[in-house]
């Protein structure tokens, strides 16, 4: 039994198919299917159901596999201990991040931390919430950008900064002539939301206490801010975006912003990482890479 095998294997599971695992390994699939037949017969136990579609693991594959992740993350605490030692951050980081903070933050940051870590390789994958949850949970990633708080048990969330709610509307809304927007004033026929599976979904529900029934002029959701921004430009609707995003806005559209009046309204983003995580030099030059491009204080302090 090797490392190699017990990486083969898992990443057959994530991935579903050895087709897309070999993909994901870089090595051909025959290379990776004769390794992981040669641990089957080692155990002398079929660890993959390879009739179903995606494959997924047998009964035996489920106690090897949680075992393998056990293994792994112990093998990986060895090189992230030695590279410590050594003064080094190296090894590899799967980063998760939402949608409704990757185009806004991802390039703010990713390439001095490229520059000046060059001994980390990087993976990163746009998900939604419920998606990172269980990746962090089953190994397919080591941390996540995420709104603090989204996680649950099991996951530790080191917030970041505060990234505050703002509404987008149409010039066609009554709203348009406030300089600020009270959330009890805006009438839920005309708000426009992220589609089911958006952690800023299930907060603008909550902060506008949004409840199914409401009759609206017609429904649209959507799990892209900038179409939802495109709807509204097109509409008498309006609908919220976090700070991070407004920058992005062209010039001609930015009338169209208006603050959330007293109190209402931020997120806190966060890195969120499995509470038995050890590479913990990568997470640190992460964050201080990640502050430094935003802003020790966030957007808002960044754009000052």
């Amino acid at each position: 039994m090797t490392i190699i095998q017990l990486e083969y294997l898992l990443a057959v599971a994530n991935c579903g198919s050895f087709s897309l695992a070999a993909q994901h390994c870089f090595v051909t699939q025959p290379s990776l299917s004769m390794q992981v037949k040669a641990l089957e017969e080692e155990l002398g136990v079929v660890l993959l159901d390879r009739s179903k579609k995606p494959v997924i693991p047998t009964e035996a594959g489920e106690a090897v596999l949680e075992r393998a992740r056990e293994t792994l993350r112990a093998y990986n605490s060895i090189r992230e201990a030695v590279a410590e030692l050594r003064g080094e951050t190296a090894g590899r980081l799967r980063l998760g991040v939402i949608p409704t903070i990757a185009p806004y933050l991802l390039h703010k940051f990713l390439p001095a931390f490229v520059r000046d870590y060059p001994k980390v390789e990087l993976e990163i994958s746009e998900m939604v919430t419920a998606d990172i949850v269980e990746a962090l949970r089953r190994d397919r990633i080591d941390a996540a950008l995420v709104a603090g708080g989204t996680c649950g048990e099991g996951i530790a969330e080191q917030e970041l900064f505060s990234d505050r709610f703002f509404a987008y509307v149409s010039p066609d809304n009554p709203l348009y002539e406030r300089s600020n927007i009270r959330i009890e004033d805006i009438d839920l026929r005309e708000l426009v939301i992220l589609s089911p599976g958006n952690c800023m979904r299930d907060q603008v529900i909550e902060l506008c206490q949004a409840k199914r029934g409401v009759p609206s002029h017609f429904t649209f959701e959507s799990g892209s801010l900038d179409t939802l921004m495109r709807i509204v430009d097109c509409t008498s609707c309006l609908t919220i975006i976090p700070e991070m995003a407004v920058e992005y806005i062209p010039a001609e559209r930015r009338d169209r912003v208006r603050p959330l009046a007293k109190g209402a309204t931020s997120r806190r983003i966060a890195v969120a990482v499995r509470r038995t995580y050890v590479k913990n030099s990568i997470i640190r030059a992460l964050v201080a890479t990640l502050l430094s491009g935003v802003g020790a204080a966030g957007p808002e302090a960044a754009e000052r």
